[in-house]
């Protein structure tokens, strides 16, 4: 299985998530850039979680289908490709919204590279299923690493 880099222009692996990607903002999605896509990739899919959220694993984003030969999903752009039902209940991009005075929560942005051109999965699916059907098929994992605190 091999490894690929991802990053964004928001913020730096390890370093916080600015407030306008929170629930405090305008929750919207960062922009996400890739490269080294391991050969043989015939799409993406996108997972976001809170592993430091009180009651577990905290979901907040999940897209899939995207194409091949994306490497970039701007700010906010990931609805044109079917997203997943997140914790929150809603469908698309949950920002960082961890409970005030928590502490800082770790987010972590994983792509997944895969050998098949779609995952074939319900509309509504939520993202721990996008993560699960994505492992299955995986070639490579990038990981994004973001923090944000609510005091």
């Amino acid at each position: 299985m091999g490894s690929f880099m991802l990053r964004s222009t928001a913020f730096d692996d390890g370093q916080p998530i600015p407030g306008e990607h929170s629930c405090d903002g305008a929750n919207k999605a960062p922009p996400l850039a890739w490269s080294d896509v391991p050969q043989g990739t015939k799409s993406f899919a996108l997972v976001v979680d809170d592993p430091d959220a009180p009651s577990g694993t905290f979901r907040h984003w999940g897209a899939w289908n995207i194409p091949a030969d994306s490497r970039t999903l701007e700010e906010g752009q990931a609805s044109q490709f079917p997203e997943a039902v997140n914790d929150f209940g809603e469908q698309g991009y949950g920002g960082a919204c961890p409970p005030r005075g928590h502490g800082p929560h770790r987010y972590r942005f994983k792509l997944f590279a895969l050998d098949t051109d779609r995952l074939d999965l319900p509309p509504g699916a939520k993202v721990e299923l996008v993560e699960k059907a994505a492992a299955e098929h995986m070639l490579g994992k990038a990981e994004l690493t973001g923090t944000f605190e609510r005091k």
